[in-house]
């Protein structure tokens, strides 16, 4: 079908086949096991808990972070890698807005006895041949300091307010003293995704509702409750280098750069155009130094997909370039529609600096 263009509108057609083929394994895994994933402020959720789930839910040091991921590795490939170990209670694979995966996720188990077994066994696992997995114990932080709150705050008043504006929330108390501005809170969450999710919002949130000026922060120093096992017991964890591309041998580590775009999971290489704010600035940049006009973006979106990708069909015309550029991108929803249709403007040039003609000559 129309999908079949994403592989064509690449300047790399290995990579981007590859891509195509990861993504239609994923969408073919998820209608056979009927599996159901929910996309939720960058990060795509398995569970929390299934729909099938025997016991109680997890405690502390139950999840473990996975880092090292190929960027076009998807849960069809991780979960029943990391359910062979026991029942998953969730899962959740960080994802970027242009539909790759942010290199690292997290599996939580029902005990702290599998999430132990799942890093003695899948610590330095090689998922493709040189890129090898790092499974090791999440931080699980559940509290946060919400600070410069006004000196009339009451606990009971400030933790009616959370529990209005965000979940999770089990208890508020306050501090004050030497080196801490008006009264600052310290709030206890039921789990380290409620906090995250908090510490995403309630800066904006309590200056959108209650007009404060507040910062949110983890709370410091931060100790597991003695009734719980302590993650110190975990293994040596193996370091095994894992770098984009996978294949290669010996490869160098990744030096981050503003000009990284997660449409084909490395930077664009136009040296001369530092620092790259992104690629439709260089794309932009390029057609100005070559006497090009402008590039023109026609966008057209298509029907939403199971695994929560967007997909846009594009014409691009540029004037000095006699045809247009067709193709198809798919991206992740971002917090609105100009989010959203940014980054599909960031893919499709990210796709154009590839298939322009002496591209590599933009200095």
């Amino acid at each position: 079908g129309s999908t079949c263009l994403i592989a064509m509108a690449s300047g790399n057609p290995t990579c981007s086949l590859r891509q195509f083929q990861r993504m239609q394994a994923l969408d073919a895994w998820l209608k056979e096991t009927n599996t159901t994933l929910t996309q939720l402020n960058g990060q795509r959720k398995y569970g929390g808990p299934p729909e099938v789930w025997d016991g109680p839910p997890p405690g502390k040091c139950c999840e473990v972070f996975i880092s090292h991921i190929p960027r076009d590795v998807y849960e069809d490939l991780l979960i029943p890698l990391f359910r062979s170990v026991g029942p998953l209670w969730e899962f959740r694979l960080m994802m970027n807005f242009s539909g790759q995966n942010r290199g690292f996720a997290y599996a939580k188990y029902g005990t702290n006895a599998l999430a132990m077994k799942a890093i003695q066994k899948l610590n330095g696992y090689m998922i493709e041949p040189n890129c090898y997995l790092c499974v090791r114990y999440s931080i699980e932080k559940r509290h946060l300091s919400i600070h410069n709150l006004p000196s009339s705050t009451s606990v009971q008043n400030l933790q009616e307010v959370l529990q209005v504006l965000v979940e999770g929330v089990e208890r508020v108390s306050l501090k004050t003293g030497p080196g801490i501005d008006g009264v600052s809170a310290v709030v206890g969450f039921s789990s380290h995704f409620t906090a995250s999710m908090a510490k995403k919002v309630l800066a904006a949130d309590l200056k959108k509702h209650c007009s404060l000026e507040v910062f949110v922060t983890w709370e410091p120093g931060e100790d597991l409750s003695p009734k719980q096992p302590s993650c110190s017991q975990a293994p040596k964890i193996l370091m095994q280098p894992c770098f984009l591309p996978c294949g290669q041998a010996n490869p160098d580590p990744p030096v981050p750069s503003q000009g990284f775009c997660g449409a084909v999971g490395k930077p664009v290489s136009l040296t001369s155009l530092q620092p790259l704010v992104s690629p439709v600035v260089v794309l932009h940049r390029f057609c100005e130094l070559n006497g090009y006009g402008q590039p023109l973006y026609e966008l057209s979106k298509g029907l939403p997909r199971s695994d929560g990708f967007v997909e846009f069909f594009y014409k691009v015309l540029i004037q000095g370039v006699r045809s247009s550029f067709r193709g198809t991108v798919m991206v992740l929803p971002g917090p609105n529609c100009r989010a959203t249709i940014d980054e599909a403007r960031r893919a499709i040039a990210q796709q154009l600096l590839l298939k322009m003609p002496n591209s590599h000559l933009a200095a």
